[in-house]
């Protein structure tokens, strides 16, 4: 008798297993009991060994873990065409900050609801943010998603640094910080059956006290969490941190007793060699998020070093970062990150495609400190996963997955999304929000975000419109 379970998927042409071996199994299928995967194999096989209520035959699709975006800022999402042609000071002191400042926890929910509709339709099944200031908005609109998440209550207690000064909204003393992130963690940790975990966040290094970061520390380890920190993104920060308190970013968290594998810091495109081996020692994880350095000219990749941190063997995962500088696709930072170092470092063989999709997955779920259950599909793990529709232009002719996912194809060729073993995209909907609902909503909080910002006349194109 053929062993019960809950869901059959079947006849995929591809399944990219990343598991310990790399498998790639050809006409495959994938035995799915409530949360988990039992068995990966041969459509032939996995059909006389199981049978299930549900299943769904999948030819002309590729299967793979779903990917895990390391970075997002789900508050940034209403913020697309307001940060345009500015550096890094200005994109965040006088155009981001300004704008989270004056968002509402309305305007915050429709926000992360947009943010998680875009993640989930082009395959991303977890997500890493890294705070803002309408937790609980946040939560709500995650858990109605469905997707899996690290949220955080973002956390600063330094209100003016040589890199630019803090919105009013934004000004907490280190006690207030810290007993708003605890209370975050003590409400919504392990939330939603474990599928929304809880992250600390001290936001950016050089607006974050010694006191802060270490007690941070310290709490991340009674709670057993992670925690999380912009650093090294910009010549400005690393400056910045030198001028005010005569270290390098990198360098300061690790004489705090900061670094350690369940910090992860994001972008790290200015890290000197010795805050390189740092990381590596102390087994620190890190996001890199290609097209937001390429959309306001951080130098993140012309100076950045990921191939090498790769190579040192420290987790490396990959992150959209946020909608101001366009897209919220992972597939499409795969290439931007493969295109980016092979350009800049004129050598077509390095950052293999390969490379890209480990970072995307595996490394991710490091990121996420979640690797445990997700990243790879094998056995027991949960049933997180991304099926793209093979059958258009973009994919063929198809000669190797790997290459056609991270050279040509977008997320847009998204046909279904598993989060836990539950179809949340079907043929390319996401069936747990409502986006027109969604839409609607943000066209109608959109003029209040511009008439509270002041940021009308630059959200509208240099040409003139009747």
């Amino acid at each position: 008798m053929p062993e019960p379970v809950t869901l059959l998927l079947t006849d995929a042409d591809w399944i990219l297993t990343m598991d310990e071996k790399r498998r790639v199994i050809k006409n495959g299928a994938i035995a799915i009991k409530d949360d988990r995967i039992v068995e990966i194999g041969h459509t032939a096989d996995i059909c006389k060994k199981f049978s299930a209520p549900t299943m769904r035959s999948l030819p002309g699709r590729l299967i793979m873990p779903g990917l895990v975006d390391g970075h997002i800022h789900s508050s940034f999402q209403l913020s697309r065409g307001l940060a345009d042609e500015v550096g890094s000071q200005k994109f965040l002191f006088q155009r981001m900050y300004p704008y989270e400042g004056y968002l509402n926890p309305e305007q915050s929910y429709w926000s992360t609801a947009l943010c998680a509709l875009e993640e989930l339709r082009h395959g991303v099944t977890c997500m890493i943010d890294p705070g803002n200031y309408s937790p609980e908005e946040t939560v709500q609109a995650l858990s109605t998603s469905g997707i899996r998440a690290v949220i955080a209550k973002s956390a600063m207690d330094i209100a003016k640094s040589s890199f630019g000064s803090l919105p009013a909204t934004f000004v907490e003393t280190t006690e207030e910080a810290l007993q708003r992130s605890e209370a975050v963690v003590q409400k919504f940790h392990q939330s939603e059956n474990g599928r929304i975990r809880v992250s600390l966040s001290f936001r950016g290094v050089n607006n974050a006290s010694d006191a802060l970061i270490s007690r941070m520390r310290q709490m991340a380890e009674h709670y057993q969490i992670g925690f999380q920190a912009h650093a090294c993104f910009a010549k400005e920060t690393r400056d910045s941190s030198v001028g005010g308190t005569g270290y390098t970013e990198v360098e300061r968290l690790n004489r705090l007793g900061a670094l350690g594998p369940n910090l992860l810091l994001i972008h790290m495109g200015w890290a000197t060699p010795t805050e390189l081996l740092m990381l590596r020692d102390h087994d620190v994880k890190v996001v890199a998020a290609p097209s937001s350095s390429f959309h306001n000219g951080y130098g993140n990749v012309t100076m950045g070093k990921i191939p090498e941190l790769l190579a040192m063997g420290v987790s490396v995962g990959l992150g959209s970062d946020h909608a101001s500088s366009g897209i919220v696709d992972l597939v499409q930072e795969m290439r931007m990150a493969a295109g980016g170092y092979k350009e800049v470092r004129m050598d077509a063989a390095i950052m293999a495609p390969e490379t890209l999709v480990e970072m995307a997955t595996l490394h991710g779920s490091r990121c996420a400190w979640w690797d445990d259950e997700i990243g790879a599909l094998v056995p027991g793990k949960k049933a997180d996963l991304a099926v793209f529709d093979t059958r258009s232009p973009e994919w063929q002719p198809l000669y190797n997955p790997v290459a056609n996912l991270v050279y040509s194809a977008t997320g847009s060729s998204v046909d279904m999304v598993l989060v836990n073993g539950r179809i949340v995209v079907d043929q390319g909907e996401v069936l747990t929000l409502n986006a027109n609902e969604i839409y609607d909503n943000v066209k109608r909080v959109i003029p209040e975000i511009l008439q509270q910002t002041g940021l009308e006349e630059i959200a509208q194109t240099r040409w003139p419109i009747e």
